[in-house]
């Protein structure tokens, strides 16, 4: 039923394609804003076709359809999405714009939604359909919206004010700080579209879509350092306009677009990533003069103050606490058998909503058993729900969204009864050891997130495997839990933030993994802070990290002897860490579990 409801979908969108002439219509995961996340009225793609990822699109001519994934999802869109009705298409090796071309045919009208799209994508895919005569086309209105009838609307729910002793900056201190940064750069505006962007501009949050606490808006910041907020008045509370103020005026969502069309003759700051087609178009169509800068409040959002660090090192402690209750009751119930990967992401989301201060968690919990563990972005649902077997491994990636800090952490840990194989026990320590290789290194300023990666590798490396995914990514405080522009992977062309200098006050994740196919996954990650070190002699400046991440690691996984004596060091200090932080907010059984667990190697 599942898939003939699909499929009737598929059929409604080509009628509606024929009524309008259009031959074609790309659709992304995405909305307005380019977000990681979006909220469930721009789910599209999942209502099309069944996929739900996080990253994905597809593309509908009159008699063939395809869906393009990267390796992440290659599994799961097999599962999810009718392969009678889409042909499977790997990203970067396959791309929209060049299965266009080889499919659409002379003349053909390939429609987009330019507020769905940023301006790369269209002048790419323009350029490759303009090769075989036919033409990319934008719509006013998406078709997909016309075709789903029980679409649900935007969510109304109100904007809140992020106070500044949670900030640590005023929204007037920073707006004053871009209001520089345009007129330094002869411009006379900034579009800030990134929904994160707008929240830590404004200090402001909200619940608009799932796992990142932003509220639905555009702003236009001006270089007298005033700003035009456009947001939905439903959304606005009398203690929203009194903590903006005089300096920023809030006007309706929906006037945003004719608000870009009074900006003729200006100059204006577009992020090229986060500024879809559409803000492009109408600045353009106005006689504005639209600039491809990053947007100015990326680098400073992502260096936290004083005020922010300390909000992480309190989330942290706190969310720590409530992981390592679970890691207890998990040691404890799942060697009896009986829990699952669904009923082991509830006991966890239990754990973390007795805190009192949890908002949301910050990502759909990778609750991984056995062989899901080698799956690195697996999200378990009702149907692929697997057992937790006594004897095997589980992975557990998971964070929460605190009004002081957002958090994200993995622990792999063997369910006993019984003990993991050598190979097992290779592979986790070999993982262990790029870990702490990462978590001590000392850096010069300067130094980039891709210099820093083959650190965490090497040991792997050694053995002869590797693992698919990035090294570190960025996180927000109280905001995305994937921010950039900082990240440790592999140098790629094009794979935006392994060229951006590491700078004190930057949070990165540290966690390598290893995944064999079928059968096991292994990933340890903490989260550091990125601080000034001090070195007898130094010449310059040095950077190191400090670990914001406390629980224990598993030890019962480490070949002991594959670890230096300074890896052994680094455990104990490590371990003794977490007890001080932890112990004090746990008492009975988790203490006494606490305890043994960060007993020294």
């Amino acid at each position: 039923m599942l898939m003939q409801t699909h499929e009737a979908r598929l059929d409604a969108l080509r009628q509606e394609l024929a009524r309008r002439g259009l031959d074609g219509f790309v659709i992304p995961i995405s909305d307005e804003h380019v977000s990681e996340y979006v909220g469930n009225y721009a789910q599209r793609l999942a209502w099309l076709t069944g996929f739900g990822g996080s990253a994905g699109s597809a593309a509908v001519l009159k008699n063939k359809a395809a869906i393009f994934v990267d390796g992440r999802y290659t599994i799961q869109v097999k599962e999810q999405v009718d392969g009678r009705l889409y042909e499977y298409k790997s990203v970067p090796k396959d791309s929209i714009g060049a299965w266009l071309a080889e499919n659409a045919g002379e003349g053909a009208k390939i429609a987009y939604d330019p507020w769905l799209h940023t301006n790369g994508w269209v002048k790419a895919t323009s350029a490759a359909l303009a090769e075989i005569g036919a033409e990319l086309v934008a719509v006013d209105s998406n078709p997909i919206d016309a075709v789903w009838e029980d679409q649900p609307p935007p969510s109304p729910a109100e904007a809140i004010v992020h106070a500044d002793h949670l900030a640590g900056r005023s929204s007037a201190d920073k707006r004053a700080d871009l209001a520089e940064w345009l007129k330094a750069g002869k411009l006379d505006a900034a579009v800030i579209s990134a929904l994160d962007s707008v929240a830590w501009l404004l200090n402001i949050r909200g619940a608009d879509v799932d796992h990142t606490p932003v509220a639905l808006s555009y702003v236009i910041a001006h270089c007298d350092g005033t700003a035009d907020l456009f947001i939905a008045p439903e959304k606005v509370t009398p203690e929203l306009t009194r903590h903006l103020g005089n300096a920023v005026n809030i006007r309706p969502r929906s006037e945003f677009e004719s608000a870009l069309g009074a900006l003729g003759g200006k100059r204006v700051a577009v992020d090229p990533n986060y500024g879809v087609a559409a803000i492009f178009q109408a600045l353009e169509a106005a006689g504005a003069t639209a600039i491809a800068k990053q947007d100015p409040t990326i680098l400073a959002k992502a260096i936290k103050n004083p005020v922010e660090q300390q909000g992480q090192r309190d989330s942290q402690a706190r969310d720590g606490a409530a992981v390592t209750k679970f890691l207890r009751w998990l040691s404890v119930e799942a060697p009896k058998g009986g829990e699952t990967e669904l009923s082991a992401a509830a006991q966890l989301l239990a754990f973390r909503e007795a805190t009192g201060s949890l908002k949301d968690t910050s990502f759909d919990t990778i609750s991984a058993a056995g062989p899901h563990a080698a799956i690195p972005h697996y999200r378990v649902d009702e149907e692929s729900n697997l057992p937790i077997t006594p004897g095997s491994i589980f992975l557990c990636d998971s964070g929460g969204q605190y009004p002081d800090g957002t958090t994200d952490i993995t622990r792999t840990v063997w369910v006993g009864p019984g003990e993991p194989s050598q190979e097992q026990k290779d592979r986790f320590t070999r993982v262990l050891k790029g870990h702490i290789a990462i978590d001590t290194q000392i850096f010069p300023q300067g130094t980039t997130g891709a210099q820093l990666d083959t650190l965490a590798r090497q040991f792997l490396w050694m053995a002869g495997v590797d693992y698919a995914h990035g090294t570190g990514h960025g996180v927000g405080s109280f905001l995305g839990v994937h921010e950039g522009p900082q990240r440790i992977a592999k140098p790629r062309g094009g794979q935006a933030g392994t060229d951006q200098e590491l700078m004190a006050g930057m949070i990165l994740s540290n966690e390598p993994g290893y995944y064999k196919g079928g059968e096991f996954g292994i990933r340890i990650e903490n989260l550091i802070l990125t601080v000034p070190k001090e070195i007898p002699g130094m010449e310059g400046d040095w950077l190191g990290f400090e670990t914001l991440t406390l629980v224990p690691i598993d030890a019962n996984l480490v070949d002991r002897d594959l670890l230096s004596e300074a890896e052994i060091a680094w455990w104990n200090a490590y371990h003794a860490r977490v007890l001080e932080v932890l112990a004090p907010q746990l008492e009975g059984e988790d203490l006494a579990w606490l305890e043994e667990a960060c007993a020294g190697l």
